[in-house]
């Protein structure tokens, strides 16, 4: 088999890989770990949800994967270290979200900004417009680069940092943004956005040293991984009203258990990962992972035997060797 699919895709997309590679949809798979096993082991190209980890163990059960494909751009239970060993080319496809990422950020500060209200000078408590507001952006990613160009138009001020970007990198000039140390983007924003591509290496990274620079009455928005926040100090900012309210779109299992430090935050909104997931974001990461899927299992054909992909004419089908 060249490629098993795990995870529903457009029909169209589909229909197009199954015309030009030995395709098994099984989804059911998922959560069956034995079937999965037997099932990779003659696996080439695999296309899989985030619920299911891509680790050593997986990729022993697969001797014949090349290509892991996944919708999402994230990579938090990716072993990228073991696919490098193992020779297996992890394809995401990074962009697909970002403009669907960008709009729900933006519609989130709106909704914060507006309904969570403040004292004004004259007693009044009232909401504020995101048009006379400093956003703060964590990540350079592509839902960033959209943010630069949305939030203007408003006309908000953004700024930005990026651990692994330095404030003299001309990439800040080309998206627009004005660089900042994370101190200075923390005392001048009201709303602060966080779109950062997660590493073991930013655990913790918006702990008590970072929260405790929060601008009065600022707003929080986050698609990153939740691992990135120390959950007590986010919840001691919160219940002090240092951050004045958060909506995190990815919150890991169980971190607002009872006995855990974000459990009965009222000032805390969460949402099941829908920053990315709209009907046209899934269909920009679907094709763009199944065409780059397609193009490497042409350039890798199977030995002798057994299915040969290779780069074929529309509506060509495909052979087996003789």
């Amino acid at each position: 088999m060249s490629l098993l699919i795990l995870e529903p895709l457009e029909v169209d997309v589909m229909q197009w890989l199954s015309e030009r590679q030995p395709v098994r949809f099984a989804p059911e798979l998922v959560g069956q770990a034995r079937q999965l096993r037997e099932a990779l082991h003659h696996t080439r190209a695999l296309i899989l949800p985030p619920s299911v980890a891509v680790d050593a163990a997986l990729l022993r059960a697969a001797p014949k994967l090349r290509v892991v494909g996944r919708m999402s751009a994230g990579a938090e239970n990716i072993d990228l270290e073991a696919c490098r060993t193992a020779r297996v080319e992890v394809i995401r496809s990074a962009t697909a979200t970002g403009s669907a990422e960008a709009e729900f950020i933006v519609a989130a500060l709106l909704s914060l900004l507006r309904r969570v209200p403040i004292q004004s000078s004259d007693g009044m408590w009232v909401g504020r417009e995101l048009g006379c507001a400093t956003i703060g952006l964590i990540g350079m990613t592509p839902a960033a680069r959209m943010l630069a160009q949305l939030l203007p138009a408003f006309g908000a001020r953004v700024v930005g940092y990026d651990p692994s970007l330095h404030q003299s990198d001309p990439l800040w000039a080309q998206w627009g943004i004005e660089a900042l140390p994370l101190r200075e983007l923390m005392e001048q924003s009201d709303g602060v956005s966080v779109q950062l591509a997660f590493f073991p290496r930013y655990r913790g990274l918006l702990g008590e040293r970072v929260l405790e620079f929060s601008r009065p009455n600022q707003v929080w928005v986050s698609i990153s991984h939740a691992a990135l926040f120390d959950d007590k100090a986010l919840a001691d900012a919160l219940s002090s009203g240092r951050i004045l309210a958060a909506w995190l779109d990815s919150l890991e299992p169980g971190m607002q258990e009872p006995g855990r430090p974000l459990h009965g935050a009222a000032n805390l909104q969460v949402t099941p990962r829908l920053a990315g997931t709209t009907r046209e974001s899934r269909a920009r990461a679907a094709w763009g992972v199944a065409r780059r899927i397609d193009e490497l299992l042409a350039e890798a054909p199977e030995p002798a035997g057994e299915f040969i992909a290779r780069p074929l004419a529309q509506g060509a089908g495909i052979r087996r060797a003789s």
